[in-house]
């Protein structure tokens, strides 16, 4: 989405993933801009650009728009670095699950500096915590299946904390790799056959654009599964853990607000959750055969029945 003009438009510009399967964020994100006074149709236009979970696509899109002249980009975080490679001056407002020092996006959360700001949702530092989750619920399993984005940013450094906690727990893993949507169906088709005893899906807007498919496969095969986010266990997964990437974008439309109305990005600190949230779906618990205990239940911020 993109910001021009005095009805500047502000929205996505550069994302990943495709519209159908990101509708709840980007009306989030229309909430937000709402609250900082902008109405689509009446003073800001959106423009949108979807890269269809091809990030290869991104320069291009994001080239675009900064040829347009722009008001503000907004971005998730493949997109975000396709946006600060392509300009130095259009605002930039990204939402990230990593650390987006670590990733250059910004100099520090406090004094983020240069034309970029944005929401960190943490979400892909959470996978240790996640696997001790599963653990708890699902204690027999031994091998653990890990479907994971190799080239979304920061992968290889969360894989490999997840195989420290991994070896703690005494956990043999199995990496699955997908970077597009064939490559997800030949990942699925491949740990079908190696049959795991339970399933960890790392966080990545391709992720999250196929978690239907990927919830069905579980519930097809009987496999206990973790998500990164809450609408996974609203699909009918099993355990999702997380901050709320719906109040991620909330807040993303609200920062795109504050520089439509003349903020600076480099005087916004970058937004961090405030609360993470451990969604159960008891319904897919039974299904299989699996008893939640009591102290997880009570620690669960929501429970689906």
């Amino acid at each position: 989405m993109a910001a021009r003009g005095a009805r500047a438009a502000a929205g996505d510009a550069v994302h990943s993933a495709s519209p159908n399967t990101w509708a709840p964020f980007v009306t989030a994100f229309r909430d937000g801009l709402n609250e900082a006074g902008y109405v689509e149709g009446q003073n800001v236009a959106i423009d949108f650009r979807w890269a269809e979970n091809r990030d290869d696509r991104l320069p291009a899109l994001a080239a675009d728009l900064v040829r347009r002249q722009v008001a503000v980009i907004v971005a998730n975080t493949p997109g975000a670095l396709a946006a600060k490679a392509a300009t130095t001056t259009i605002p930039i407002v990204f939402s990230s699950g990593s650390d987006p020092v670590k990733l250059g996006l910004v100099a520090s959360f406090s004094r983020p500096g240069g034309n970029v700001t944005g929401v960190n949702f943490f979400t892909n530092d959470l996978d240790a915590k996640r696997l001790g989750l599963l653990h708890e619920l699902a204690p027999r399993a031994t091998v653990i299946a890990v479907l994971v984005d190799p080239n979304f940013p920061d992968a290889a450094d969360r894989l490999r904390e997840l195989q420290e906690a991994a070896g703690t727990l005494a956990k043999q893993l199995q990496v699955f790799n997908a970077s597009t949507a064939s490559e997800i169906d030949a990942a699925l088709a491949a740990l079908a056959q190696r049959r795991p005893d339970a399933l960890i899906v790392m966080a990545s807007p391709l992720m999250t654009a196929r978690r239907y498919q990927i919830v069905a496969f579980a519930t097809r095969h009987a496999l206990p599964a973790i998500y990164p986010a809450r609408e996974n266990v609203i699909a009918g997964g099993l355990m999702s853990y997380s901050t709320s990437l719906a109040d991620a974008y909330h807040q993303k439309g609200i920062y795109t607000g504050r520089i439509l109305k003349g903020a600076k990005p480099a005087d916004l600190p970058i937004m961090q959750p405030t609360r993470f949230e451990l969604v159960i779906n008891l319904g897919t618990a039974k299904a299989l055969g699996l008893n939640v205990p009591d102290k997880l239940l009570a620690r669960a911020d929501e429970v689906i029945e």
